[in-house]
């Protein structure tokens, strides 16, 4: 059996058949870990929903909510304050089984942790000063609120925000939740104390300062997290890493690049070009 451990879809459908057949994927031996952002701005985001849907429910598969994946769930709640012009969303929202896949979609977590291995999965990052029982602890706390009754309310009053940007243990009620929501769908730099900067989005450079206030959420040495191995996706920019017990797998296929499986049991890469499949419609 092999884990594989796929980079951001976004709608990319076609790459994901060819990466599943480079690896020889056996359904019901391999397992997939799916790291978030299945949907949006590809050319088959609903072929892609429907797919990731159809494994976990067998059994072949666990998937976390990332940024876009939450963009779904608003906009399907009716919360149109922040739709885009590269949004490819409607083919979901007007899909007879819109109802089916929002209500699964809305029960998926935020962090996964591996039954065997020290190893976890999130689409963004884990604060620093956060342990993985913490994460898991947390994540939970705003998955609950996602199953109840009242879960479009919650989303599309409470979580849409970038503030509160820092973390303490006090922090109570939707500054609470939001800070957790964000830092697992959103973050790429904060500091050491997991104070998160949201305007960077592009890789550090090599000449990088070690000493600037806000570095990637994976480098500080005061990070209380880095007795597993996390893998995560959302920054394309990065490419992959493999370093600081961490693995970035988002390596850009919805703008041409690759998209990537890990095969965590193997500690190797696989990749396919991407090139022009997935590249954002013009219109969109």
């Amino acid at each position: 059996m092999t884990t594989y451990v796929i980079g951001d879809l976004q709608g990319c459908y076609q790459p994901l058949k060819k990466l599943l057949k480079q690896v020889d994927y056996q359904p019901g031996q391999d397992y997939l870990w799916f790291v978030g952002d299945i949907v949006n701005r590809g050319p088959e985001s609903l072929q892609c929903l429907r797919f990731v849907k159809q494994a976990c429910e067998n059994q072949q598969a666990s998937m976390v909510l990332g940024n876009h994946d939450f963009h779904l769930l608003a906009a399907y709640a009716g919360l149109d304050k922040f739709v885009s012009k590269s949004d490819t969303l409607s083919e979901i929202l007007q899909a007879d089984d819109v109802d089916e896949l929002m209500d699964w979609l809305r029960l998926q977590p935020l962090m996964v942790k591996h039954p065997l291995y020290h190893a976890v999965m999130v689409h963004a990052g884990i604060p620093p000063q956060w342990s993985i029982e913490e994460a898991l602890n947390y994540a939970a706390e705003v998955e609950q609120h996602l199953a109840a009754n009242d879960w479009q309310e919650f989303l599309c009053q409470h979580m849409f925000g970038s503030e509160p940007k820092k973390w303490h243990d006090g922090l109570q009620g939707w500054d609470r939740l939001r800070y957790i929501v964000n830092a697992f769908a959103r973050m790429r730099y904060c500091d050491a104390s997991g104070k998160l900067e949201f305007k960077r989005k592009m890789a550090p450079e090599a000449s990088n300062d070690s000493n600037e206030k806000y570095q990637p959420w994976f480098v500080f040495d005061n990070r209380r997290n880095k007795d597993y191995e996390i893998f995560f996706g959302h920054w394309s920019t990065l490419g992959a890493v493999d370093a600081y017990q961490v693995h970035a797998t988002d390596t850009g296929c919805l703008w041409g690049g690759k998209l990537t499986a890990y095969a965590l049991e193997e500690k190797r890469r696989y990749t396919v070009d991407c090139n022009q499949q997935c590249k954002p419609k013009a219109n969109a």
